[in-house]
């Protein structure tokens, strides 16, 4: 965000921090209007409100970070009145976000049968990862791999490192231990350690499901399996894929098509269409599985790793299985 700021300003022969300039808001605007509209933004596509204003804050923090004041504020050290109201006026003209629904478990099994039933490695992960996503809550950057290893929290995916395995309270080696041992693993955990909104070193741990293929363990076991033979460190993402002439990575957009297959597969019963759904179901659905199974959402809360109870907010309202009754018993109270 800031190199699109220093952009900005070298187009304008000033220097990003405006020392020259008394009244720092005007440029302000001009830089959020050219952000919502795409041409400073670092994918090149338009933006929401609530974007721009990210792109305006970082450029506020950077200020702040270097003991400049912030450019945001007015005499009364509060965030000038024409900037909130330009970003209020974006807010009402954006669309209503667009929510991601969760998949069904049955859309899940269908990708974990094909895969099964498949001899392509590639495909098997992509599988493996899409059930690791959903029982452990993750996000499409945690679970997908990206062409580096960057230490962005939005693109930390999990290394082969922050695996572990047990078999009753006993840890096994997961580069050393026989293929043969690692299958009997009773319990995984994943420490979260880069990843988006984690607390440094926390670990979430889940046991086996008790289905063979659906399983976190078993997924688990099943990534290590192929890595280890092709490596000699934990330094290598779980959706790094070994072909026979060449390597690959599982990325979101595999995920979102393997996902849209399954879909339209088994039809519009599930209730939306296969545009509906992308990687970033998958958390949410694990998050509504354990809700239906009537988990406490202090619990989901932890698992998933939510600072707040907006998702879990949302889960509630569109969930079929817990809002069915709740118009016969309107009637009957």
């Amino acid at each position: 965000m800031w190199e699109q700021w220093d952009t900005f300003c070298l187009e304008l022969a000033t220097d990003p921090f405006l020392q020259a300039f008394q009244n720092k808001i005007p440029l302000l605007q001009v830089f959020a209007q050219r952000v919502r509209t795409g041409s400073l933004a670092r994918d090149g596509n338009p933006l929401r409100a609530r974007s721009v204003e990210d792109y305006v804050r970082h450029v506020a923090q950077t200020f702040l970070a270097v003991g400049s004041k912030d450019p945001r504020l007015n005499s009364a050290n509060d965030i000038d009145f024409t900037l909130r109201r330009m970003f209020k006026a974006w807010k009402k003209e954006d669309p209503p976000p667009k929510r991601v629904k969760p998949v069904p478990v049955q859309v899940i099994r269908r990708i974990a049968f094909i895969a099964q039933h498949s001899n392509c490695e590639h495909q098997k992960a992509i599988a493996d990862m899409i059930i690791l996503a959903f029982f452990f809550l993750l996000r499409p950057g945690e679970y997908t791999d990206t062409s580096t290893r960057t230490r962005n929290p939005d693109k930390a995916p999990f290394r082969l490192g922050d695996v572990q395995l047990f078999v009753g309270n006993t840890r096994l080696d997961i580069l050393r231990a026989p293929a043969a041992v690692l299958l009997t693993a009773t319990f995984a955990s994943l420490t979260f350690d880069d990843q988006k909104n984690s607390v440094r070193g926390e670990v979430i741990g889940l046991a086996t499901s008790g289905d063979p293929y659906l399983c976190p363990v078993k997924s688990l076991v099943r990534r290590i399996l192929h890595i280890r033979p092709n490596v000699t460190h934990h330094d290598v993402p779980l959706a790094r894929v070994w072909l026979r002439t060449s390597t690959t990575s599982v990325r979101p957009k595999d995920i979102t098509a393997t996902l849209r297959q399954a879909v339209t597969f088994l039809g519009p019963e599930l209730g939306f269409l296969s545009s509906d759904v992308s990687a970033r179901c998958l958390r949410a659905s694990g998050a509504n599985a354990l809700l239906n199974s009537n988990v406490d959402t202090d619990i989901i809360s932890l698992i998933g790793r939510w600072r707040s109870d907006e998702m879990l907010r949302y889960l509630h309202v569109q969930n079929r299985e817990l809002m069915k009754d709740y118009s016969r018993l309107m009637l009957s109270g």
